[in-house]
C-alpha cells in the first residue's frame, strides 16, 4: 500500500500539514500525507477568514517563498479588506473572507495535483524511533510506514476534549474524533506536554437574521489579492455586517455561568489572552454595556453565518436565548451551538529553529502543538517544517528566517527561544523591524530564498524584477521632475492642502503627510510618466519615499544586532564552565540551548550581565 520508505510524513492535514505536505512534494521530496479524515482536508475549523493584523503579512510572506495559501485564498474568497489603512504602512494588513467549502476543496484538488504526495486516512497512534532518530510512524491498523523524517501537525486532536455547558466528550473538533496515544507514545520519549483551551461560536441560519437592524461591512472598492502570481482579484463581493450585545444579552449569559465550563474549572487548559470568549469578555470588561459581532458569511451560496465576538462554552440553550436578544438576530435559528476546546501541546522550547525536535533527529513539530493559535501562524509553521524536512533529508543546508527577514522567523524565534504558556498570536507590536517587514515587501524580502531551495518557480523572480524596477523608475521620476505653482496649486486646492509658492521637486510635495501618490496622476508634469505603472508599483514607490528615514534606521539597528545573531554557540556547549553566570540564566540557557549568542539574549530572564559572561567566555 506504501512506498518502502517516504522521505516525509506529514501527520495531520491542516493548514500546516497542508503547507509542509505540499512544499516538501514540490522541492522533490516523496511525501506521505496521514489525516484523520480526507473530507476535512484544511478545514476551517473556526471563522471562515485569512489575513488580519500581522496575519495578512504572514500569508503574503508563505506565498514569497512558493507556498499555497495566499493562491487558495485568492481562489476562494469572497471578500477582501485592507485593514488599518488609516495607520502607517507597517501596519496594513491584508483580510479576506473566504468560502469555507471551497477553501478546502481548492486545498485537496492543489495537493493530488501534487505527484509526490500520497493520502492515508488513519489515526497515528505512535511515532517509532531508533538511537535517538526518527525511522517512521505506526496507526491505529498497527501499520509501521517509514519515513526519513515525520512532521506531526496534530492542531486540537491530540486528547481534544469538547466542551458545552456541563457537558464534555472527546473530539479534535466538532462532529470528529480525537487522536490519541501520540501524547504518550511522546512523553515516553521525554518531551513535555501541556493543555491549551480554544473555542468557536454557534453557527446560525443566515435566512434568520434581519440585516436592516445591522450595519453594512462592504470589501474593499478596489479590493487587492495575497499572491504575487496572477490570481484575479474579486469583481464581486459579499458584504459582512456588524451588530452589538447589549446589557440585556449579558444578563441573559450570565444565568448560565453557574454551569460555566470556564468558570467552574472543569477547563484546565489556557485560552487565547487576544481571542476570549462571550462570558470572558463580559467578566474582564465588566464596565462595558456592549461587544460587536461581526457577522461573517461561510460562502458564496450557503445561508450559514458565523457569529464572529460571540465565541462560547455556554450551555446551548443559554446561547441560543442570549443570540435572540442581540439586535437584528431575534428570529435567529442555530445550526450548531458554540463551544471550547481542550487539547494538548508541546512547549516549543524543545525545537530548534528548523522546527526539528531536539530529542528526536527527523522529527519536526508544526502548528497547533506548538502552542500557537491561527491558520496563518499554523500554515507558515508547516511551511518552514516542510522546506528543512526535505532540505535534511537531501542533506542541505536549513533555511531559517530571521527576525529582521520575516515575521515567520519572529514567530518561530519567539515559540522556541521563549515558549509559551498560552495559545501564541503574532502581531505586529511582536516584531522590532515590522517597518521592513511590511506586507508590500514580502516579495522583495522573501522570493529569491524560495526560488533558490525550489519552492518558488522561476517566473515570479522575473516579475519581482521587474516591479523592482519600475519602482525605481517611478522614484527617480519624483527625485527629478519639477512641478510649477501653476498646475499644482488647482489640485492641492481641491484636497485643503497648502499652495507652492514656487517650482519644486515631485519628491518634495509627496513628502507632506496628506499627499499620496494618487494626487499626481492630476499633475501633468508627473502623470505622463506614471501612468503606465500599476498601482502595487506606484504605491510601493511612494513607502520608500515617504519612510526612507525610518526604513533606513531600523536597516542600521538589523545590521548591528544580527552581528550579536552571528556569534555561534556550538551543540552540547557547557554553561556550568561559566562560574559569572546568575542561576536563572544557568537553569535556562541549559533547558532552551540556545544556538547564537543573539537567541541567548532573547530568552526570558537572562540579563545584559550573563550575555557579557557568555560572550567573554565564547571568545576565551
Amino acid at each position: 500500500m506504501f512506498s518502502d520508505e517516504y522521505d516525509v510524513i506529514v501527520v495531520g492535514a491542516g493548514h500546516a500539514g497542508c503547507e509542509a505536505a505540499y512544499a516538501a512534494g514540490k522541492m522533490g521530496s516523496k511525501v506521505l500525507l496521514i489525516t484523520l479524515n480526507m473530507n476535512n482536508i484544511a478545514q476551517m475549523s473556526c471563522n471562515p477568514a485569512m489575513g488580519g493584523i500581522a496575519k495578512g503579512q504572514i500569508v503574503r510572506e508563505i506565498d514569497a517563498l512558493g507556498g499555497m495559501s495566499g493562491i487558495i485564498t485568492d481562489k476562494t474568497m469572497i471578500q477582501f479588506r485592507m485593514l488599518n489603512r488609516s495607520k502607517g504602512p507597517a501596519m496594513w494588513s491584508p483580510r479576506a473572507q473566504s468560502d469555507r467549502m471551497m477553501f478546502s476543496e481548492a486545498w485537496r484538488l492543489a495537493l493530488e495535483g501534487n505527484k509526490n504526495v500520497d493520502f492515508w486516512q488513519e489515526m497515528v497512534t505512535d511515532i517509532v524511533v531508533e538511537n535517538h532518530k526518527i525511522v517512521g510512524v505506526k496507526t491505529q491498523l498497527g501499520i509501521v510506514i517509514k519515513s526519513k523524517s515525520v512532521i506531526l501537525t496534530n492542531g486540537t486532536f491530540l486528547n481534544g476534549k469538547i466542551h458545552i455547558g456541563e457537558k464534555n466528550f472527546g473530539g479534535g473538533r466538532a462532529a470528529e474524533r480525537a487522536s490519541e496515544g501520540l501524547t504518550a507514545s511522546l512523553e515516553n520519549i521525554g518531551f513535555t506536554s501541556g493543555r491549551m483551551k480554544t473555542g468557536t461560536p454557534p453557527r446560525v441560519d443566515g435566512r434568520t437574521i434581519d440585516y436592516s437592524k445591522t450595519e453594512e461591512q462592504p470589501g474593499d472598492l478596489n479590493p487587492s489579492k495575497f499572491s504575487y502570481t496572477d490570481t484575479k482579484p474579486l469583481f464581486k463581493q459579499r458584504p459582512c455586517h456588524i451588530t452589538y450585545t447589549s446589557a440585556e444579552v449579558h444578563d441573559t449569559l450570565r444565568t448560565g455561568f453557574d454551569r460555566s465550563p470556564m468558570f467552574s474549572g472543569r477547563i484546565q487548559g489556557l485560552g487565547p489572552r487576544y481571542c476570549p470568549s462571550i462570558e470572558d469578555k463580559i467578566e474582564r470588561f465588566a464596565d462595558r454595556d456592549r461587544h460587536q459581532i461581526f457577522i461573517e458569511p461561510e460562502g458564496w451560496n450557503t445561508v450559514e453565518v458565523y457569529v464572529n465576538g460571540f465565541s462560547t462554552s455556554l450551555p446551548e440553550d443559554v446561547q441560543h436565548k442570549a443570540l435572540r436578544k442581540i439586535k437584528g438576530f431575534e428570529n435567529a435559528k442555530m445550526f450548531r451551538p458554540g463551544y471550547a476546546i481542550e487539547y494538548d501541546f508541546f512547549q516549543p522550547t524543545q525545537l530548534r529553529h528548523t522546527l526539528e525536535t531536539k530529542l528526536v533527529e527527523g522529527l519536526y513539530f508544526a502548528g497547533q502543538i506548538n502552542g500557537t493559535t491561527g491558520y496563518e501562524e499554523a500554515a507558515s509553521q508547516g511551511l518552514m517544517a516542510g522546506i528543512n524536512a526535505h532540505r535534511k533529508v537531501f542533506e542541505k543546508e536549513p533555511v531559517i528566517l530571521g527576525r529582521e527577514q520575516a515575521y515567520i522567523g519572529v514567530l518561530i524565534d519567539d515559540l522556541i527561544t521563549k515558549g509559551t504558556d498560552e495559545p501564541y498570536r503574532m502581531f505586529t507590536s511582536r516584531a522590532e523591524y515590522r517597518i521592513l517587514l511590511r506586507q508590500d515587501n514580502a516579495d522583495d524580502r522573501l522570493t529569491k530564498i524560495g526560488c533558490d531551495i525550489g519552492l518558488a518557480d522561476s517566473f515570479r523572480l522575473t516579475a519581482l524584477e521587474s516591479k523592482q524596477s519600475s519602482v525605481k523608475k517611478i522614484i527617480n521620476v519624483f527625485n527629478k521632475t519639477s512641478i510649477s505653482p501653476l498646475t499644482t496649486n488647482k489640485v492641492l486646492e481641491g484636497i485643503e492642502c497648502a499652495p507652492i509658492k514656487q517650482k519644486m521637486k515631485a519628491v518634495g510635495l509627496l513628502l507632506r503627510p496628506h499627499v499620496n501618490m494618487d494626487l499626481f496622476t492630476s499633475i501633468p508634469e508627473v502623470a505622463d510618466l506614471i501612468v503606465t505603472y500599476t498601482d502595487i508599483e506606484r504605491e510601493q514607490a511612494e513607502i520608500l519615499i515617504k519612510y526612507e528615514g525610518y526604513i533606513g534606521r531600523e536597516k542600521d539597528m538589523a545590521d548591528k544586532l544580527l552581528t550579536v545573531d552571528k556569534i555561534k554557540i556550538k551543540d552540547g556547549f557547557n554553561y556550568h564552565a561559566i562560574k559569572s553566570l546568575s542561576k536563572e540564566a544557568l537553569e535556562k540557557l541549559s533547558k532552551v540551548r540556545p544556538t547564537t549568542l543573539g537567541q541567548a539574549s532573547r530568552i526570558s530572564g537572562i540579563k545584559p550581565s550573563d550575555i557579557s559572561s557568555l560572550m567573554l567566555y565564547i571568545a576565551k
